[in-house]
């Protein structure tokens, strides 16, 4: 009624109240009556807002790029922005008499477009695409203290690029590279399991080699400590061998000294008793023949005393004529002979 307004902002709302060509009053959710005829309202938006964005760029190799992200940004000085740009609204909070505050993505996308531009020209395709977050961290730097914003009283808060995406021709050729690639990585990894099982089992032939072979060595030392001990037994029966040749060697030698003394003492016995009985027959020695045999003729049998008899007729038998022998002489002696 009369042209009086009354207006209710929100905390996410600065309001600015001209009247007269002069600030009146100026803040975030105000709530107030004003006179319409004279009086102009500006309404900034000072809540987080985000951009998105998507733009085409060139990589140091010459090959294009999508870039495809987010900003986001607040109005840090609302009255700095709403002199450069109209925020001015009619009757309502939400309408705005101008598109201007519309344009201020689009700088904003342009700001961010020259400053990728910088970080995307100095790589090459294959690191562009895997880049996202340098560059992105790279921008958000440069924009913070960025003249421009400073300029339009904006704070950059975060910006994110979700991808850096080649041509759907480039992107088929670094497929089919990436592709070829890790066909190339499977086939030398089964030429590698190939390889790999092939060397363990030469390791596991070698590892029966290497057994066989200790076992052939074990084998070699008990056949030796076997001669060894076989070895050692035969010295020792040698010794026990040689000991008792010794001892039997010595006993002969013994024996030898033994006989040699027992010869001697036999000798020495003869001897004496030769010369006893050379002492005892030297006088016998000196009697005549016939005191022998006379002397012999007394003890002796009768028989014998008959044969020297007829030993002596035979040594006289040349003086002999006729010698008569009875048989009952030669029966009675045979008679005897035979008792």
């Amino acid at each position: 009624m009369f042209g009086i307004q009354y207006l209710k902002s929100a905390p996410t709302q600065y309001v600015i109240h001209h009247r007269n060509g002069r600030v009146k009053r100026a803040g975030a959710g105000l709530a107030f009556f004003y006179y319409q005829p004279t009086s102009s309202i500006a309404v900034v938006p000072i809540a987080s807002a985000d951009v998105p964005f998507i733009f085409n760029e060139i990589t140091s190799d010459y090959q294009p790029v999508t870039v495809q992200g987010q900003f986001t940004y607040r109005i840090g000085n609302p009255q700095l922005l709403a002199s450069l740009l109209n925020f001015t609204v009619k009757k309502s909070l939400d309408r705005y008499v101008s598109d201007d505050r519309e344009k201020l993505p689009q700088r904003l996308v342009n700001l961010i477009q020259i400053l990728a531009r910088a970080e995307i020209q100095a790589m090459p395709l294959r690191k562009v695409i895997h880049a996202s977050d340098e560059i992105s961290a790279a921008v958000l730097q440069n924009l913070k203290g960025h003249e421009s914003l400073m300029a339009l009283g904006i704070e950059a808060l975060a910006l994110s690029i979700q991808a850096i995406k080649p041509t759907p021709e480039m992107a088929r050729a670094l497929e089919a590279e990436a592709r070829e690639s890790l066909l190339r990585q499977a086939d030398e990894a089964i030429y590698d399991r190939r390889n790999s099982a092939v060397e363990q089992e030469r390791r596991i032939k070698e590892n029966e080699l290497n057994t066989e072979i200790a076992v052939e060595e074990k084998k070699r030392q008990i056949r030796e400590t076997k001669v060894e001990a076989d070895l050692a037994v035969e010295a020792k029966e040698q010794q026990v061998r040689e000991a008792r040749l010794a001892g039997s060697i010595h006993l002969e030698e013994e024996r030898q000294s033994l006989v040699k003394a027992r010869t001697e003492n036999a000798r020495i016995e003869a001897d004496i008793q030769a010369y006893a009985v050379e002492a005892s027959l030297r006088p016998l020695r000196e009697l005549p023949p016939d005191v022998l045999q006379l002397l012999s003729a007394q003890s002796l049998d009768p028989r014998l005393m008959v044969s020297m008899a007829l030993k002596e007729i035979a040594h006289n038998a040349s003086k002999i004529g006729n010698l008569n022998i009875s048989p009952e002489l030669l029966e009675t002696l045979m008679a005897k002979g035979e008792k």
